[in-house]
């Protein structure tokens, strides 16, 4: 791993205004799905917890997506 290629995964991403909106964007759009997925879903389970859970793993990686390359 080149040390950019480290400092691009480990080092902290200030957000610039485009960014900072386009990460407000998001979290605004998955606590939609998120309340979607509540209601669509009822009862709990371990699919459900499950569910949850990689679609929490998916808003990070998009959070990172915008924080790394952008």
């Amino acid at each position: 791993m080149t040390p950019e290629e480290m400092a691009r995964r480990f080092k902290y991403h200030a957000p610039s205004e485009t960014t900072r909106d386009l990460h407000e964007g998001l979290r605004e759009a998955t606590l939609e799905f998120a309340a979607k997925m509540v209601a669509l879903l009822p009862g709990d389970s371990r699919e459900k917890s499950l569910a949850f859970t990689a679609f929490e793993e998916s808003q990070f990686w998009a959070h990172a997506h915008l924080a790394r390359n952008l």
